[in-house]
């Protein structure tokens, strides 16, 4: 079975995608602009559409491929709450679990926000990302303290 490590990071992964779906879909225009730019250079490569016919396509076709990217939308919250979910029920702590989570999260949304929007982030965002993973380093290397340890430490 998997551990509580890979229903984490999958979780956090799949929150990444499903912000990028919202993006996408309540975004200004921007499937349009890539239809518009991928028929274009679809039509230099096989000759088929007229520059008015790739524009009325585009302008129709950017609907469904937004209620697309809507469905893509909740259907990764659901399966990111399943698995986080699951994280919680496999993980040693909570806190290891949640950590874990946000860190796949922050990393795949750094990824995906550059590939598909070209986002690049400032300094001060990689200063954050890296105590974060410094803090989420630190949580699986401790040692899980358990109630009888904490007593004997009060008794001596």
């Amino acid at each position: 079975m998997f551990s509580g490590v890979f229903y984490a990071l999958l979780a956090g992964f799949l929150g990444a995608v499903a912000s990028s779906s919202a993006k996408l879909s309540l975004g200004s225009d921007y499937l349009k602009g890539v239809c518009e730019n991928g028929l274009k250079s679809w039509a230099l490569h096989e000759r088929h559409f007229r520059q008015a016919d790739e524009t009325t396509v585009c302008d129709w076709l950017h609907i469904p491929l937004r209620l697309l990217c809507g469905g893509l939308l909740f259907t990764c919250n659901a399966v990111m709450w399943t698995c986080f979910a699951k994280a919680l029920r496999y993980s040693s702590s909570s806190a290891r679990a949640t950590v874990t989570t946000t860190a796949s999260n922050f990393i795949s949304s750094a990824f995906l926000g550059h590939l598909i929007f070209g986002e690049a982030h400032a300094m001060l965002w990689w200063v954050g990302i890296s105590l974060t993973l410094t803090g989420l380093l630190v949580l699986h290397t401790a040692a899980p303290h358990t109630g009888e340890q904490a007593v004997d430490k009060k008794e001596h």
